[in-house]
């Protein structure tokens, strides 16, 4: 298992540096203009190459992109508020991540009972039921469905604030309040909000995923050996079922940021969405810039950990390696081996 993971962490690695070469060529040449442009205030402000001051030739440039970036943790100055990008992109990370990892916990608790009720009861009224509530959250825009849950439950119910934030640990300079019980209690909208638009595809996933795993030779097996219902499904179905239900976690972290941008816009969250949104409209590419990054490494620590927890879920990819059965030639091709003639001596 160590090797495995080695191999995926060096892969990690390699495809972390190409995202930086691909963001470099993005906004550093392909642009090709250095006279910069008119800022905020009428006055021309300097672009990406003259603040990170890169000269010679392209990979000379990169590698001195690349020496600002790790070195220095420098992404330029942000040309709106004039304060530099990473502080910025820093102070929205938590409001995102809190969004992103307590909606996949959500989504997750919806999701499993619905995928495996629905799966026991194949084509049943519980399955279709199940099956149209699903339907009908993943049909639903994030933007519209933040709205309603706003309207009905901050404005008219007033059960949960319609807008705003908390710190987590304690009140900053920014937030009026803070602490666990205030972050949650206002985290509960952007929660659900999030959760409905993924918990109707994980829920058909798993509910295909637990069909397909009942109907293998090893369950059919466990069953016949005595062994009762639950701990078939903990552990023969589950087991499986899980696999592609955490690769898929690992590649939908892209998605679920873009799920956020329009639900922190609802509730006013100060995330990387909001942030990403406002410095698109004003051009602050220095901020883009630094969300790309930060966003497509995200995806990368969440691809390496997906892989990770398919090794422990599944020991036929520990360390690398399957369990290769040894072939028989005339099994394989579908024929029994030919009877040796015996011949009579006498």
């Amino acid at each position: 298992m160590l090797g495995f993971v080695i191999r995926r962490l060096v892969w990690a690695v390699m495809l972390a540096f190409l995202i930086t070469f691909v963001t470099f060529i993005v906004f550093f040449v392909i642009p090709g203009e250095t006279r910069g442009g008119p800022g905020q205030h009428g006055l021309i402000e300097p672009t990406l190459q003259v603040q990170f001051n890169l000269h010679g030739s392209v990979p000379l440039q990169y590698l001195g992109f690349m020496r600002r970036v790790i070195v220095h943790q420098d992404l330029g100055l942000s040309r709106v508020t004039g304060q530099p990008a990473t502080h910025m992109v820093t102070q929205g990370i938590p409001a995102t991540v809190s969004l992103i990892i307590g909606g996949t916990l959500l989504f997750l608790v919806i999701a499993f009972p619905i995928g495996i009720l629905s799966a026991l009861h194949p084509r049943s009224f519980v399955d279709k039921g199940l099956m149209l509530l699903v339907l009908i959250g993943v049909s639903a825009h994030p933007l519209w469905l933040g709205l309603v849950f706003s309207y009905v439950f901050g404005v008219k119910l007033h059960w949960f604030p319609v807008a705003g934030y908390c710190d987590f640990v304690k009140p900053g300079a920014a937030h009026e309040c803070g602490g666990p019980k205030f972050w949650a209690y206002h985290m509960i909208l952007p929660w659900l909000t999030f959760a409905l638009l993924f918990a109707a595809l994980y829920a058909r996933m798993i509910r295909a995923s637990v069909l397909e795993a009942l109907d293998e030779d090893y369950v059919r097996t466990a069953r016949a050996k005595g062994a009762g219902g639950f701990r078939v499904m903990r552990s023969h179905v589950l087991r499986n079922a899980l696999l592609p239900v955490v690769a898929m976690l690992g590649m939908d972290i892209g998605i679920a940021f873009a799920g956020a941008l329009f639900i922190e816009t609802v509730f006013q969250l100060p995330g990387m969405g909001t942030m990403l949104f406002r410095s698109l409209n004003a051009g602050d590419l220095s901020v883009i810039m630094g969300i790309v990054l930060v966003v497509s490494f995200a995806v990368v620590i969440a691809n390496l950990v997906a892989d990770v927890v398919s090794c422990v879920l599944d020991p036929r990819v520990r360390g690398g390696t399957r369990l290769r059965p040894r072939r028989m030639p005339e099994l394989t091709r579908g024929r029994a081996p030919a009877p040796k003639q015996v011949t009579e001596t006498g």
